[in-house]
């Protein structure tokens, strides 16, 4: 069975749980920057929870089914039409061939994952079937759908069955303000105390460049660097330092003005100090806000940080419990 792309929406590409293990060799992680949207899609239909499946970006794709399978929509909240009748997100329906699937505008939340039972069946490369844009490999062809493209897709498992939903508790949600937990990083001390308190006071708003490479923030007080003698090979920027490993979450402040998150298809190193790094537990949150959404940042520990780990693997084996019938 194959899936046509008749519209392709402003970034759809093809995720599974991305490809850990090439960091070192400058091979982000990249996959779907809402992991936890990702599984519950997937077992929506009865897949393994890292199959591929569709990214959708602020804009979502119109599909034609040319086979009978099920599919399910999770993540942002949008209209969800197959044949132009509205289908509820979050469940299971069943499509046949020469049904057409298609989206309204996402009122809240970023991205939506569309997943088929049998997962999107492009090629794996390095251990992944995720797309990563910057290095054009994985997905399909490397790159972003457009009009006219014909994804493959995989046999169903024998747990495929419509008519499955995930209950309330367990639904992506996708708040226009919410607060992000940040470990105070290896260069934290090169800011100065003001710009310390303006960080964690202010309230800061997604740039409209935000993307899979990192999230931009705006609308926060400039941050002063402590004045220093720049090291022999750090370039002249107040935030500059001698290149070193960027971790997956870490905050940077180029001139001082606006943090960038790295996300899923960040570079894995550079030029740049890393003030801080937002939690894991917290890092899908990150992938729903729209441009012009609102975040604080919280200052946490590492037990902190840790329990808030604890609780979302928690809530993920709840969810492999309910869907698992």
């Amino acid at each position: 069975m194959n899936i046509e792309v008749i519209k392709p929406g402003l970034a759809t590409t093809v995720q599974d749980l991305g490809r850990p293990g090439y960091y070192h060799l400058g091979i982000p992680l990249s996959g779907a920057l809402d992991q936890y949207a990702l599984r519950l899609a997937n077992l929506l239909v009865g897949n393994d929870e890292g199959a591929a499946a569709l990214e959708c970006t602020l804009m979502a794709p119109e599909l034609l089914f040319k086979g009978d399978t099920l599919f399910a929509v999770t993540g942002a909240q949008l209209d969800i039409k197959l044949n132009g009748q509205l289908v509820d997100s979050h469940a299971s329906h069943a499509a046949h061939a020469g049904d057409r699937l298609s989206f309204g505008y996402m009122k809240s939340g970023a991205r939506a994952y569309v997943a088929v039972a049998g997962g999107i069946a492009v090629p794996i490369v390095l251990g992944s079937r995720s797309t990563y844009g910057l290095g054009a490999f994985g997905g399909f062809q490397g790159r972003k759908l457009s009009a006219g493209d014909v994804l493959p897709v995989g046999q169903a498992g024998a747990r495929a069955r419509a008519g499955r939903a995930a209950s309330a508790e367990l639904r992506v949600a996708s708040p226009r303000e919410l607060e992000l937990r940040v470990l105070p990083g290896l260069y934290y001390h090169r800011l100065e105390a003001s710009a310390v308190d303006s960080f964690f006071s202010d309230t800061w708003a997604v740039a409209p460049d935000a993307d899979r490479i990192g999230y931009r923030y705006k609308n926060g007080r400039p941050l002063k660097f402590i004045a220093r003698k720049q090291p022999f090979g750090a370039g002249s920027d107040p935030s500059n330092i001698v290149d070193a490993g960027y971790p997956y979450g870490s905050i940077q402040v180029p001139s001082g003005t606006e943090p960038i998150i790295l996300h899923r298809d960040a570079v894995s190193g550079g030029g740049y100090a890393m003030i801080g790094t937002v939690i894991s537990a917290d890092m899908d949150r990150i992938a729903q806000m729209q441009p012009g959404n609102k975040a604080r940042f919280v200052a946490v520990d590492m037990t902190a940080a840790l329990a808030a780990r604890a609780q979302y693997q928690a809530r993920i084996n709840k969810m492999r419990t309910e869907l698992s019938g």
